[in-house]
């Protein structure tokens, strides 16, 4: 798999990273329940595969994701490289809790590297700007345990181009994780044009719009959803973005059909025909589902074809009422 140099940094992904958000199990916005045997089979079946880092977060799962991504680096000869993030604890209920105190962080930092099995953390990212009037503070400690060895390059998840700013002042920020697909595009053109002109990598998350954009998903799959899964609450999956979506996916099957891919395939390249995106987090909950999505490393759409999706896309928009 074809692998591009992040940001500024020694480090070199490959065009796909493993994405954990699901893997953890229940939580306040988790993916219903999750078979650890097969968590840790679709980590290691990714890294097999070809894939050279994991992405994950202490919040996933509540510490779990954390410690399957651990349990899986031990049965592992060559070791990925390990992005983390900080910023979110959460209560007895599983909820999630903003905080970027710096001595959260600091003791996060601990956590993580417990969890992971790890003496460092490869890339350590401020998971959300919240509370805002903390996130300087917040980095001047990230900073501080960069000093200490304890991780090696910092980044920022959903952070705007107005924070990046600020906090570049205090130390530089090596990457930026936003939301970014073919139902997302927030980003174009602002935060791309930005971390193209300061040299800082992107490494999108949701870029099969959390299962929407694979072709599985329909109206039953949907009302079948563990009752937990957060999905049943995210706008994308309710009217009228739903039906909208659906109706795209239909026209990308005719796509795949020719390229004789799938429609994961195809919104995963999709995100990557930008030059400013160094690596797309993709999610998988079995083995298997990662072989399959893997094989979109080296798929490049034609100019055409991005053409076509385009249309596509503009289509959705007016039904969905932003056009």
């Amino acid at each position: 798999m074809r692998t591009k140099q992040l940001g500024t940094t020694e480090l070199n992904l490959t065009a796909l990273g493993l994405g954990t958000w699901a893997l953890g199990g229940p939580w306040e916005v988790g993916w219903g329940p999750q078979d650890d045997s097969e968590a840790v089979g679709a980590i290691c079946a990714a890294i097999d595969s070809g894939i050279n880092w994991i992405d994950t977060a202490p919040i996933y799962g509540c510490g779990h994701s954390e410690e399957l991504v651990g349990q899986a680096l031990k049965k592992m000869s060559q070791k990925p490289l390990v992005a983390t993030k900080c910023g979110i604890r959460w209560d007895r209920n599983r909820c999630k809790i903003p905080c970027l105190r710096p001595d959260s962080i600091e003791q996060e930092c601990h956590e993580s590297l417990k969890r992971l099995g790890v003496e460092t953390i490869d890339l350590y990212q401020m998971h959300r700007p919240e509370p805002a009037e903390d996130i300087e503070w917040a980095w001047e400690a990230m900073a501080k345990l960069c000093e200490q060895g304890k991780v090696r390059y910092l980044g920022v998840s959903n952070c705007t181009t107005e924070q990046m700013d600020c906090l570049s002042r205090i130390a530089p920020i090596h990457s930026a994780q936003p939301l970014y697909s073919m139902i997302h595009r927030e980003i174009e053109p602002e935060l791309l044009d930005y971390c193209l002109e300061h040299q800082i990598g992107i490494i999108p998350y949701s870029c099969m719009g959390r299962g929407l954009l694979t072709g599985k998903f329909n109206p039953t799959r949907l009302a079948n959803l563990a009752q937990d899964d957060h999905r049943h609450r995210h706008p994308d999956f309710q009217a009228p973005r739903f039906s909208a979506t659906l109706e795209l996916v239909n026209e990308l099957q005719h796509l795949a059909d020719h390229d004789k891919r799938t429609i994961a395939q195809i919104a995963i390249a999709w995100t990557l025909r930008r030059p400013e995106i160094t690596s797309a987090i993709v999610g998988a909950r079995r083995p298997e589902q990662i072989i399959e999505t893997v094989q979109a490393g080296d798929y490049i759409l034609a100019s055409e074809q991005i053409e076509h999706i385009e249309t596509l896309l503009e289509n959705r928009l007016t039904q969905i009422g932003q056009a």
